[in-house]
Parts: C-alpha cells; structure tokens; sequence
C-alpha cells in the first residue's frame, strides 16, 4: 500500500474506531440505560435534564481544553500524542460503565462525563490531522471518507450489541441488562484496538520550529493560543464561519445525543429507537461518501446550505411526529445528511486557515463545536422543565402527568429550529475566497 492511501486509511481508521462510542454509548444504549436502569424511579423530564445537563458538563470541559491543547500540540508537533492519550482515557471510561449498578445515576454521568472527555478530546488532534494526510483537492473527499468509516464501523458493533441485547441467550448472556453492561465493554476493546491502525499507520507532518513537549513548550502553547485568538478576531472569513458552523452544528449534535430520550419521553417503545439508530448509521455510511463528492464536484457551501436546510425540516417534522414509523423516516432524512454537513464542515473550515497552525484553529473549531453541544442540551431541558411547570395541572393525574411531560419534551426539541436557523444566515455571508487570501497572508 502507498505512504499515502495508507495514511489517508489509517486516519479514517480512527473514525471506525471511535464511533463505537458515539453510537453504542452516546446514542444508543446509554441514555436508555440511563433513563431505565441508573436513573430508575425519576420523572422522564428529570432524567432528560439530568443527561442533558451532564452532557452539557462534558464538553463545556473539553470546550476550554481545546484551544490550549491544539495550540501546544502545534508547538510540539504532538497531535498524535494528545490524541492517543484522550482516546485511550475514553476507552478505559467507556469500560469502567460495566461496573456501575442500579440506581448510581451520579456516578454513570461522572463515568460518562470522563468518557465524552476521552472520545471529544481525541477528536481535537485527529481533525487536526486532517491537512496532513490528504492535498486540498481531496480533503472534502477524505474528511468524508472519515465519517463514512465512522458510520460503518460504529453501525456493525452497535449491530451486534443490539442483537446481543435482543437475544441474550444465543450469545450466552444471562438477560437483557447484562447484555447492555457488556456492550460497554466491548465499545472499549473496539476502540482500543482500531485506534492502534491510526497509531501505526498516521504520520504527523513537522515543522523545523517545533521542540520536543516540555514545560517551555506547555507556556509557548499558551501564548499561542492568545495570539491566536488576536489573529482570528482579525481574520473575519474564520471569525464568521466560525460563529456560523457554531450555531449549526449545535443542532446537529443536540439531536444526536438527545434524539433517543426524546423519542423515550413521547413514550417509544426503546426496541424501536435502537432500530431507527441502525438505520442512520448504515444510510449515513453512504451518504457521507456521497457528500464528499458532492464538495468535491460541485460545491461544499451549496452542500452544507442543503444540510442545514434538511435539519430544519426534520426538527420541525419532529416535533410533530406521534407514530413509531415516522421515527423511522427521520432517521433516514438524518442519516443522509449527518456525515456530510460534518465532514464538509472541517474540510471547508481547513481551506480558510493556515496549514502549519492547523492544531491551533482546529482547537478553536473543537471549541465552538463543543460549547455548541452545551447550548443546545440545555436549551432543551430549561424548555421542557419550564414547559411542565407551566402545564402540570395541580394535583395532576396519571394521564396529565404523561401527556404533560410529552408536550413539555416536544417543546424542548423545538428550540433547536433557532439554532439552524441563525447558523444558516451567518454562514451565507461566508467568502471561501477572502478566507484562502487571509489564511495565506498569515502563513507568512
């Protein structure tokens, strides 16, 4: 195999690895476990805030880890270190989850918290990656190759753990609860082992200014990342999309996390939202390929604009929606658009900046994503508990209990139409031309 098919294949190899976790234990099986297992006896609106609000915790860490991070790991050309070290804690977390019991709903979020930490944190120096393994004329198509990987990858073992799940007692699994513990496990060793292609397979491109990681590297990162911050608020093509894709992919990845407590809280049956995720992973495997090429042929903006277009359709479509089959639908619609408004995202934002300093601006990119994915869980558990409060009848029967909390939860989902709405206006005054030419300047 060629340096650099190996490369670009080692790099979408992470994705196929990580994406384990994304689906098996972000999308799928934790907040159904949560909601029914750990956090056991609590009202559905409650324990959706308390997802929420742990996700929110999550990746408000990681959103002001990230800046700092990505700077030092361009002074020390240490991508690869950072993100085996951050993969490997999500895997060693994602493991830990077998051993929390019944009822210990704090210590599943805290386990959980560390393990988005692990997977998000990773996340940073493998985007960062990006322009070192693929030329521009083909990192739409590699970006979206990644997530295609992701989708396939991540769909397989969330396929396995399902049926572990659905038939216990052909994989010689005492009941359905211990079936859900092991698939942690095995997200882990999933994880774990996959990650080792990208380890072996992905060489970080260095640059003669950079030291070996140390104390004085750890201060220049973080002068770095201040000069950063003064170079961005002058680079007004970043500075904007930046802004953009925040709002946007807020969305994105709420409806991600969220999607599955939702449909739990208008009372779907679990068996059935597990299916609808199968469904997204397998149509966003080629979809995502399709997006790519999309942003290579034609254009990666009318591309996006396409995306953020169908999330505004499905979210008010969601809202609305009262049957199981309907839920199917959306996790079509979603899974043909979910791979490529992320990928075409990074690779459209890797035009707009410097290459050399691809760890730095790929940290802020991480940032605003993941202070994104604060916004928007917690937008919608301040508007459902706000919601039931107004609603709930004094001394409320067992009916209005459940109808409430079922309008309080599609209030909720409706407040991220907003958030896809300010992304999409923001991002239509974005010129990828005027970006190339201040990225170039600042290059020198």
């Amino acid at each position: 195999m060629k340096k650099e098919k190996k490369a670009i294949w080692g790099w979408g190899l992470y994705d196929w690895a990580n994406s384990a976790f994304a689906t098996t234990v972000m999308a799928g099986f934790f907040p159904i476990f949560f909601k029914e297992y750990w956090s056991s006896g609590s009202d559905v609106n409650t324990s959706t805030a308390q997802l929420a609000f742990g996700n929110s915790i999550a990746y408000l860490i990681i959103a002001l880890m990230a800046p700092i991070l990505g700077a030092i790991s361009d002074k020390a050309s240490a991508k690869k270190k950072f993100l085996i070290f951050f993969a490997y804690l999500g895997v060693l977390m994602t493991a830990g989850l077998y051993l929390v019991q019944e009822g210990q709903w704090v210590w599943a979020i805290f386990i959980y918290i560390m393990g988005i930490i692990g997977f998000a944190g990773a996340n940073i120096f493998y985007d960062s990656l990006l322009p070192s393994v693929a030329s521009e004329d083909k990192i739409d198509y590699v970006s979206s190759l990644g997530f295609s990987m992701g989708y396939l990858g991540g769909g397989l073992l969330f396929l396995i753990n399902v049926l572990m799940t659905l038939m216990p007692d052909a994989f010689g699994i005492p009941n359905a609860g211990v079936a859900v513990r092991l698939s942690f496990i095995s997200v882990a060793l999933w994880w774990g082992i996959f990650t080792l292609f990208t380890v072996f397979w992905v060489q970080e491109e260095k640059y003669s200014d950079h030291n070996k990681l140390n104390l004085d590297v750890i201060k220049q990162g973080f002068q770095q990342f201040f000069d950063t911050f003064k170079k961005i608020r002058h680079m007004k093509m970043v500075f904007l999309f930046l802004f953009a894709y925040w709002f946007y992919i807020d969305g994105v990845d709420t409806i991600i996390i969220m999607a599955v407590d939702y449909g739990m809280s208008l009372g779907f049956d679990s068996n059935d939202l597990i299916k609808a995720l199968l469904i997204t992973q397998f149509v966003g495997f080629p979809a995502a390929l399709i997006f790519g090429k999309l942003g290579q042929d034609w254009s990666v903006r009318k591309a996006i604009f396409i995306a953020i277009g169908t999330y505004m359709g499905v979210t008010i479509w969601g809202v609305q929606m009262t049957q199981r089959h309907e839920f199917y639908i959306l996790a079509i619609v979603i899974g043909l658009v979910q791979g490529g408004i992320q990928a075409l995202s990074r690779s459209y934002y890797s035009r707009l900046i410097p290459k050399n300093q691809a760890g730095e601006f790929y940290g802020f990119y991480n940032m605003l994503g993941k202070f994104a994915a604060i916004i928007g869980p917690v937008l919608i558990g301040f508007v459902g508990l706000t919601a039931r409060r107004i609603l709930m009848p004094p001394s409320p029967t067992e009916a209005q209990i459940i109808e409430v909390g079922q309008t309080a939860a599609r209030w909720g989902i409706s407040s991220i139409l907003l958030l896809f709405i300010i992304g999409g206006v923001l991002f239509y005054f974005v010129d990828e031309e005027e970006g190339k030419k201040e990225a170039k300047y600042l290059a020198k």
